[in-house]
């Protein structure tokens, strides 16, 4: 028997600001990995999660995507 449980959120301002930028943050992190992983394919090379991650680290630390760190630090 399968089921399905319905739950409805209401949050606040302060708390859909956050939850508004954290899912952009995760859009841009998949789009850019994504973008690396599709290079490396037509390069013949593969990228795992390791590769990624790293990238990701990497990506923090430049200016352009630097506001990637305040997004975990945001409490809900």
């Amino acid at each position: 028997m399968k089921r399905a449980f319905r739950y409805r959120f209401y949050p606040s301002d302060a708390q859909a600001a956050a939850l508004s930028r954290t899912f952009g943050c995760v859009r841009k992190v998949y789009n850019l990995a994504l973008a690396a992983r599709t290079q490396a394919w037509t390069r013949q090379l593969r990228v795992n999660y390791n590769q990624t991650s790293a990238m990701l680290t990497d990506w923090k630390k430049t200016e352009e995507l630097a506001y990637l760190n305040d997004v975990s630090s945001v409490p809900l």
